[in-house]
């Protein structure tokens, strides 16, 4: 089955924001064991649309397409399919009465211009948008073209995915393939090319697997994908003496995870302090649910009177040792320790740059784990510009408080 996605908007053709729409899709097909044969990112323009549209539909059997559906003036998508195909354009009433409920609930009234999203190409279906306002179509045997079928989701990711997993997937199911599993295997502080280098022996052992090396700032992602369970299995075995402890999990989970997971077995907590990272670490913390069972909470402490006001540092101390030292890093760790009765604390400071800060070169950075049997400190200098930075010294300290939870047992 030849299958292609579209992800329209000029936006995606920009670093502002990124595709992610077809990457969960492509996915959501491998688990039932289809897959992408073409994958576009277009812009909203009608001539580019038209023309990719016409050749989609001349080599593709399924076209998923992402965006374009929404009320404003460069939102096209249905129309130009209906163009093309010759169709008109018809008001769904159940498609109208879904809007109206949708700005009832919000003692609101939709702007005229909304209802346009109601219309639908005669001889499609509506595909109910439970939480946005823009319905989806499922458009099989378009004229001309039987056997194909075109289905047109939202951009909005929450939206998009509502309606593949409740609407879109039970239909394809019929025509799914033998799944594809994936075995993800997380680590951290190993390089990429450390980790390409220390695992190929085992990999070669495996083959038979499809294997991929992901990348980012925070950890390195070992992806294995094959149609039988057991054999995934079996890497995962092999490969776990292998990785040690710089294996962080296995599955879904990411650093931060990992690291509340290890808390909360041990029935432990956690308090940061942050400079540098600005409150990055504990972001990072709460985005996971259930975060409260672990970690107690932490201050952004950015100058130093935040630093006296929120931990009780002495400012004149401060500016003999330096913000940007070992000393401030420690003291920080152990005072947000004691002040929320944490069992361990994380203190970050440094320069992040583009400026010097306090004659520390940029990427100058401390870390330090506070815990009751003392503290451990990690002084990296780290590479990258100002986010890469604060992200990297996050995940530093992440990291290492999982390591030191590992070794104590």
């Amino acid at each position: 089955m030849r299958i292609e996605c579209i992800a329209i908007g000029t936006e995606l053709l920009t670093t502002r924001r990124v595709d992610t729409n077809s990457v969960w899709l492509g996915e959501r097909l491998a688990s039932m064991g289809l897959g992408f044969g073409r994958k576009t990112v277009v812009g909203d323009s009608r001539e580019d649309l038209a023309g990719l549209f016409r050749e989609a539909l001349g080599r593709s059997d399924l076209i998923l397409t992402t965006g374009g559906l929404g009320p404003t003036f460069d939102d096209f998508t249905k129309e130009l399919f209906a163009e093309i195909l010759g169709a008109d354009l018809a008001e769904d009433a159940g498609s109208r009465a879904d809007m109206m409920t949708f700005y009832a609930a919000r003692n609101r009234v939709p702007p005229q211009v909304n209802f346009k999203q109601a219309l639908i190409p005669v001889g499609a279906e509506p595909l109910r948008n439970p939480v946005g306002t823009a319905p989806g179509i499922w458009w099989l045997d378009p004229p001309g073209h039987p056997g194909v079928r075109i289905v047109m989701l939202p951009g909005v990711p929450r939206e998009m995915k509502r309606m593949w997993e409740e609407q879109v997937e039970p239909r394809l199911r019929p025509l799914a393939g033998k799944a594809v599993h994936t075995l993800r295997m997380v680590v951290a502080g190993v390089p990429e090319s450390n980790l390409d280098e220390r695992t190929q022996v085992v990999r070669q052992q495996h083959g038979h697997l499809d294997w991929t090396i992901l990348a980012n700032l925070s950890q390195v992602e070992l992806l294995a994908r094959g149609p039988d369970p057991a054999a995934l299995e079996a890497a995962r075995t092999d490969f776990k003496p292998v990785l040690g402890t710089d294996l962080v999990s296995v599955g879904d989970g990411n650093l931060e995870d990992a690291v509340l997971d290890l808390l909360k077995a041990r029935g432990e907590t956690l308090a940061v302090a942050e400079s540098m990272s600005g409150g990055l670490l504990a972001s990072r913390l709460t985005a996971i649910p259930g975060a409260s069972a672990a970690f107690l909470g932490g201050a952004i402490v950015y100058t130093v009177k935040a630093k006296a006001a929120f931990l009780g540092l002495d400012p004149s101390w401060l500016r003999t040792v330096g913000t940007v030292s070992e000393a401030c890093a420690s003291a920080m760790a152990e005072a947000a320790r004691q002040r929320l009765g944490a069992t361990w604390g994380l203190g970050i400071c440094g320069n992040a740059g583009p400026g010097t800060e306090g004659g520390a070169p940029v990427g100058t950075t401390f870390i330090v784990l506070a815990g009751p049997d003392g503290t451990v400190v990690r002084s990296p200098t780290l590479a990258g510009d100002r986010a890469e930075v604060q992200l990297r010294s996050t995940a530093l300290a992440l990291d290492l408080l999982r390591r030191q939870m590992l070794l104590l047992g």
